[in-house]
């Protein structure tokens, strides 16, 4: 604020028509990091980048923002006890912490729960083409007056863009605006291929990829069969060569499109479920290839076990379901959100494996208390025991026959359950999560399909 060192040394904020005082020393080291900005703009221009208007007579500056929650983060810059204004929305709330540069470990411990289980609640997902931006890149506040509104707004905003917002542009980047004219067919295009739920057109798509997935795999599972290999019938190895080749090529042609029509051709090609295209179809190609370089008939390739195992490889084509089912789609999101819980699943499993395999191993034949158990030769032996008793699986097929070795075995099985159960209910709540916000999406979607449909 030197451009203003002649002005008074009493500064006023005005947020939203309340009105606060304060000594222009007092904002260098102002807890709030926007107000704080202020004392070292050195235009009218960068105080215009702050704040939403500036009064140079009076030297006040004004904050469209929802005064009653800036009260409530005053007292939080007064006491230092920061919590939610009452019958305002949490994530509303949030939003003008945000904005004011406060963090979510702001908060008193209480209200950082209530903001859990509200995010776990109503967590919805945008992907950036989707945000509204202005042309300054960002979010804006909503006027003060409109704060009824800002509230039920900023509700349906995503965690992550409101971090990455900062308010005014601060720190984030622009989002480009919706397509038009030309490109506008292509985004079409992409949302038919992409997002099932967005169109009439799409659902049908939809359709047709869900039926050639389901034939594929049958007659993939039909060609294992003993009878279908003994039949000998070449019309019906005609019949099976010609729907998969007419199953491959579809799927080849629906790649194409997608890759084509897709914004970010890296990030296509990283997705996990395009990868999983990529090796569902490339056995067949490969397989075409051997055969023409060759000259081999199709039953010498399926002796090769290199080529079975790339024939088996079009089981892949299940996982192309996940495109078109929430509960395949959540599963995936839920393994990728929780793959701290599940290493540390897969680590308390191990310590255990290792500490009851050797305890089981001595006992059972180490010690020889009786007869050796053949079953307990070998730590690594034993830790097959171990696994399936901690899973409570229990196959019978090797088991514990000296009374210190069933008592360890009792311990072994109490403890695997223990062990199991605690890192589940954070992965349960995560996959309700996952649900929810999957299920939003495609609620929204269907909306617009309603609408193209009656239109």
């Amino acid at each position: 604020m030197n451009f203003g060192r002649g002005r008074p040394s009493v500064v006023v904020l005005n947020v939203g028509g309340t009105r606060y005082s304060f000594s222009r020393e007092v904002l260098k080291d102002f807890p709030l990091r926007r107000v704080s900005r202020l004392h070292g703009c050195l235009s009218e221009q960068d105080v215009l980048e702050v704040c939403d208007d500036y009064d140079r007579e009076r030297n006040e500056y004004f904050f469209d923002r929802h005064s009653e929650a800036f009260g409530f983060i005053m007292l939080y810059v007064r006491y230092g006890h920061l919590r939610f204004v009452p019958h305002m929305c949490e994530l509303s709330f949030y939003n003008e912490m945000i904005y004011w540069g406060l963090e979510c470990s702001h908060l008193d411990y209480c209200c950082q729960r209530r903001l859990d289980d509200r995010m776990s609640d109503t967590y919805t997902f945008y992907s950036a083409e989707e945000c509204p931006a202005e042309p300054g890149g960002g979010w804006r506040g909503n006027s003060s007056s409109n704060s009824s509104s800002s509230s039920k707004d900023s509700c349906h905003r995503p965690q992550s863009q409101e971090a990455a917002a900062g308010g005014n542009g601060e720190g984030s980047s622009p989002v480009a605006p919706p397509p038009g004219g030309e490109k506008k067919w292509l985004e079409r295009m992409r949302r038919t291929f992409e997002e099932p739920t967005s169109s009439l057109a799409a659902q049908i798509l939809a359709m047709v990829s869900i039926v050639f997935v389901i034939i594929s795999m049958v007659v993939l599972c039909a060609s294992t069969m003993p009878e279908w290999r003994m039949a000998q019938n070449q019309s019906m190895e005609e019949q099976s060569r010609i729907i998969e080749a007419i199953c491959i090529g579809w799927f080849t042609a629906e790649c194409i499109v997608r890759f084509i029509v897709s914004k970010n051709k890296c990030e296509f090609v990283k997705r996990p479920l395009n990868i999983i295209d990529l090796l569902a179809i490339t056995p067949y190609y490969i397989s075409v290839l051997v055969t023409v370089f060759t000259g081999e008939n199709s039953q010498l390739q399926r002796a090769g076990v290199t080529l079975r195992v790339l024939r088996m490889m079009r089981i892949f084509w299940v996982i192309k379901l996940a495109r078109h089912f929430i509960g395949l789609q959540t599963l995936g999101l839920t393994l990728k959100r929780c793959y701290r819980e599940m290493v540390m699943l897969l680590i308390f499993v191990c310590v255990a494996m290792a500490i009851f395999s050797a305890l089981a191993q001595l006992l059972e034949h180490g010690l020889k208390l009786g007869k050796p158990n053949e079953g307990y030769a070998s730590i690594p032996a034993a830790c097959w025991w171990v696994i399936i008793s901690m899973t409570t699986v229990g196959y019978g097929d090797v088991c514990p026959v000296t009374i210190p070795g069933r008592i360890l075995g009792g311990i072994c099985v109490v403890s695997g359950i223990v062990l199991l159960a605690l890192p589940i209910t954070f992965i349960y709540h995560s996959f309700v999560q996952c649900y929810h916000e999957l299920k939003f999406r495609s609620a929204r979607y269907s909306r617009s399909l309603s609408a193209e449909f009656l239109n």
